[in-house]
């Protein structure tokens, strides 16, 4: 299979790219990314592979999408912009990459014979509705720009699948962490951001009172959730949205010391106030994924803060 992923030198896109190189039944992966949030390093290991193919372009010009298109079997679409605070300050670039960028890319698809995409889906969808684990079928009123856009790429995908018989998968992402996330500037993830001010042995900021509860999910499982939709074979698994993460519930707190623990230290972290469209808790219902996609989440939260704080150590020290 010949696989585009657009975002491929961003967090998740670059680690699902490596996985991507190692299996057998892929023969080309193409990254179509225009480095706004990724960088070339992420992808600097594998342009020694012959299998790799790199495009710098944007998702927001047609054209570009069109020519990244051509010659492939199926799209992993990770590129966005993310962070609900950025949507809070910036709708209009948001709306116009997620959105504007999303319908480019499914129409490119279209226009150029892919039948397949699995694209990136969030759990901020959710938006206000109480219950707790979330599950796929019951969504509230979105609380951010940013729950709008990943709310809309799931109904095109749905408009786009009845009209066009294409393969659309989403994948509801909870809280997805891990190695080369970017612990840099102002929209930068909890978790890049407690590790950054542990190991410059500060105390860092938590929005609210640290009882904010989240699914945490170490990025191997969402690339493991992205393997399993571009290769399943199931009918019923086809033109599905699926919750991706561990069924664990964490609060900043907890997490923190966890962190804490791992790196040695007795730090006090400084609290802030809570930033505008946070959800307050979340926890997502995995079951059908599970029976569906085949997928299991194969590293716990534990385990992926400790491979997560020993990657940033070693990229430090390096």
């Amino acid at each position: 299979m010949r696989i585009l992923v657009t975002g491929g030198a961003g967090f998740i896109g670059s680690n699902l790219v490596e996985t991507l190189l190692k299996d057998e039944r892929v023969h080309i992966v193409r990254v179509l990314d225009n480095l706004s949030t990724g960088t070339m390093k992420n992808l600097e290991d594998f342009f020694s592979d012959e299998r790799f193919e790199w495009m710098e372009g944007d998702i927001r010009d047609f054209e570009t999408c069109l020519k990244a298109c051509g010659g492939m079997d199926a799209i992993s679409h990770q590129a966005a912009l993310g962070s609900v605070p950025r949507s809070i300050a910036d709708p209009l670039t948001t709306n116009a990459v997620n959105i504007t960028g999303t319908l480019n890319m499914f129409t490119a698809a279209k226009t150029t014979g892919i039948k397949r995409i699995v694209y990136a889906a969030s759990s901020s969808t959710y938006g206000d509705h109480p219950a707790l684990p979330k599950k796929e079928e019951n969504i509230g009123k979105p609380l951010s720009p940013y729950a709008v856009t990943k709310y809309v790429n799931e109904l095109y995908a749905g408009v786009y699948a009845s009209l066009y018989d294409l393969e659309l998968i989403g994948l509801r992402y909870f809280n997805i962490f891990g190695p080369r996330q970017n612990p840099q500037g102002p929209y930068a993830a909890v978790i890049p951001l407690f590790v950054k001010a542990l190991l410059e042995q500060k105390a860092p900021v938590i929005n609210g009172d640290g009882k904010h509860s989240r699914d945490f999910t170490y990025v191997a499982n969402a690339v493991n959730a992205n393997i399993c939709a571009l290769f399943t074979e199931k009918k019923e698994a086809i033109n599905q949205v699926y919750n991706i993460a561990c069924g664990e519930q964490t609060s900043l707190l907890t997490l923190f010391e966890l962190l804490k623990t791992e790196a040695g230290l007795d730090i006090t972290p400084d609290f802030g106030v809570t930033r505008k469209g946070d959800v307050l808790h979340s926890l997502a219902d995995i079951s059908k994924a599970k029976s569906l996609l085949g997928y299991t989440p194969s590293v716990s939260v534990r385990e992926g803060l400790v491979r997560t704080f020993e990657w940033y150590k070693s990229s430090v020290e390096a």
